[in-house]
Formats: structure tokens, sequence, C-alpha cells
């Protein structure tokens, strides 16, 4: 068995690598028929009216920041823990980030937290689908229709997630738009990628114009038409726009999307039984009537030794496994300290989970003699890092 296991990587076959070729052979090599293909499939598996597909995954947020109208003196209230990218799109479009704490179970943002922190600038929730469980979209929808807000599902990790209402991440159901991304560690890849869905017609249309440098071709939009090859900028967008080449392995991989889902749960259900009996951790919960698409398996090392997580995730790392550390706290990071004067202790929850937190390999072509691998070796080494501390010495 070959080592480090990661702790995600991407699951590419013939098919796909069939797809690429055929792309690569075709007439187009971007912006065509192969991008509208994409966006249909990848909208239909949603549940959604319209799906944008875009450069990356914080390319689609910064654009889903801009058509809902963040800029310059707003505010838009989103989580702690998630990668940088969620928070700083607000931020590329002149508004201010404001951090809301989690939920001690979900890791999923708090709505109580969230109404707590909207103020008369707040333009927009940005909830974060945590490991690839759905936040409670109707209680935030609820909140933001309360106060006049527009609410963006960040499911970058959520993909094929599904909650008790019936509904997907990404149908939009509660929320004006859903980002998602499709970086080779998420539930599909497409190199580098992202998609926006939305059921909003003008959102679309503003999303496609955005990524697009702002330019439109449609004749009842311009101010004036000189003839079939004119276009208009009527503002200022972006060259976010995607690869056929991405957009058709894009679509090969979505025809494997339940088979991905199915392996992942299937081996988060191994962790979780064989994890079950060691009182040293706090595991990852589904909700009733969720079902995660369980991007990541956090396991979290009980306990107050500030040293305990590093031991055990070095100790992890020295045996083989490529575990990880998903977040640290965005607002820990200098940037956000410097710019807008964030500072520990903000978000007592989501500093405690950083505090705990060590993420396991978790990916659909894993092995089952690797799921077993990591099973034994954690366990090993929660054992190992315990009775260390245990023995240690009081202190004086």
């Amino acid at each position: 068995m070959e080592l480090p296991i990661p702790y995600s990587r991407q699951w590419i076959d013939e098919e796909d690598i069939e797809a690429v070729v055929s792309a690569l052979r075709s007439d187009f090599l971007t912006t065509g028929p192969q991008v509208e293909a994409y966006e249909e499939a990848f909208a239909a598996s949603c549940g959604a009216r319209y799906a944008v597909a875009v450069s990356s995954g914080t390319a689609a947020l910064h654009l889903a920041c801009l058509a809902v109208g963040i800029s310059p003196g707003s505010e838009a209230i989103t989580s702690p823990i998630t990668f940088v990218a969620t928070a700083n799109a607000p931020v590329y479009c002149g508004g201010t980030p404001v951090f809301a704490d989690v939920c001690p179970d979900t890791v999923n943002i708090d709505p109580e937290q969230v109404q707590a922190r909207i103020t008369p600038r707040t333009r927009a929730i940005l909830p974060v689908h945590f490991a690839g469980h759905a936040c409670d979209m109707p209680v935030l929808r609820s909140i933001a229709e309360r106060h006049g807000l527009t609410v963006i599902e960040d499911a970058c990790h959520a993909l094929g997630a599904e909650t008790p209402e019936g509904g997907r991440a990404g149908d939009c159901r509660y929320s004006d738009l859903t980002v998602f991304s499709t970086h080779p560690v998420k539930t599909i890849a497409t190199g580098e990628g992202g998609v926006i869905t939305t059921n909003c017609p003008s959102l679309n249309d503003r999303l496609r114009r955005l990524r697009t440098h702002g330019i439109t071709r449609e004749i009842e939009h311009m101010t004036r038409h000189d003839g079939p090859w004119f276009y208009q900028m009527l503002e200022l967008g972006y060259n976010y726009r995607i690869t056929d080449i991405q957009c058709a392995l894009g679509r090969s991989q979505l025809r494997r999307l339940s088979t991905f889902l199915a392996r992942r749960r299937e081996i988060a259900t191994r962790y979780t039984t064989a994890f079950a009996d060691l009182p040293q951790l706090q595991l990852p919960t589904e909700r009733p009537g969720h079902r995660s698409a369980w991007h990541l398996y956090v396991i979290r090392l009980r306990g107050t030794d500030p040293t305990a997580r590093r031991r055990l995730f070095e100790r992890l790392r020295a045996v083989g496994l490529g575990v990880n550390v998903h977040y640290i706290p965005v607002y820990w990071h200098p940037f956000y300290r410097e710019r807008f004067g964030y500072a520990v202790g903000l978000c007592p929850e989501a500093e405690r989970y950083y505090r705990e937190a060590v993420t396991l390999p978790l990916y659909p072509s894993m092995t089952d003699a690797q799921v077993d691998c990591v099973i034994q070796r954690v366990r090993e080494a929660v054992m190992e890092v315990t009775s260390l501390l245990s023995d240690a010495p009081a202190a004086a």
C-alpha cells in the first residue's frame, strides 16, 4: 500500500480522459458548447434553474458578491471556519466581512449569532456548508427576509448534500445564489473551477456579463447597435471564464456524482463506527434529515492541553497519513487583524473547534485497505498521545 495517504485527491478515470481528449480535438477550447452543456447538467444535478461556470470557486464567490450589490460600506456575515476565499470575496467588493460563531455539532454558522451581528450596514449572509453538511437554511432565510438581506450559500464542500426539506445544496430554494468549487479535492474536479447556481433570471444574466469583462451582445441591453459585430461593456467585469476542456471533464465527472457521494458516505460511516468507542474524540455528526456530502471528516481531540492536537497531528503525519486542519479562524490571519481590527476571542466556539480539529483522509478512490490503515493508525495515535498526556506531571 502506497504511503502517505493524502487527506483528499481527485478520481480521474478513462472516460474522463477521453472526454478531455475529445474537447482538445474539437473546434473550441474555450467559450464553446461544452460550457453550456456543463452548466445545464450542473443546474439539473442541483435542482436549480441556472448554473454559471467560472474559473474558480473564488471567482464564483467574488461574482456572487458583486451581483447582489456588496460594495464599500456594506457588510456580509459569514463563518470564521472556512477557507479565506469566503471572507475575501466581500473585501474584493469593498465590503466588510463580519464573523458569526459556529454551532458546536456541525461547525456551521449559528443562526442566533447571525441575528446578533446584523447592523444597518449588513447586505448579505454567506453561510458555509462546512465539511458537506448543509446549514439551517430555512432559519437563515427567515432572518434574511426579516432584514431585507440577500443570501449566498458557500456550498464548495457540499455538492450533493441533502436537507430535511427534501432539497439539495444548490437548489437555491432558501438563497439567492449558491457557490461551488470544482478544485481537485472537492466532490467533482475540473482542475480549477467554480459554479454559481440561481433561480433568478436577472442574477443569471448579470453573472454571465461579469465573468466576461461586463460585456454584452444582447441588443436589448445596449445603448446603440452598429451591426452584428457590435458589443458593449456595460460595467466593469472580469475574465473569469472557464474552458471547454475543463467543462468536458466536469460533465464526465458529474456522471459519477452519485458514485462519489456513496463512497464518501460509506467511508464516513466506517470511521464513525470504528472510533465510536474512543471517548477522547468528538466525532462529526449529521443532524436528523440531513445527508452530508462528506467533503471532510474532522475528528476533535477532547481536552484542555494545548499541545494535544499538535502531538496527534504530527504523530499521524509521521506514520504516513496526510492529515490536515480545516480551518484556522479567518479573523486570526494578519490581514484581517490589521485591516479590520479583529482579535482572538471573537468567536469562542470556532476557536475551541480549531484547537481540537484534525481532518482525516477521505476521498472516493480510497481503497478498503487504506481506510483500514487510517482507522488502525488513528486509534493507535490517539491512545499514544492521550497516554502521554495522562502520564505528564501536573503543573505546579
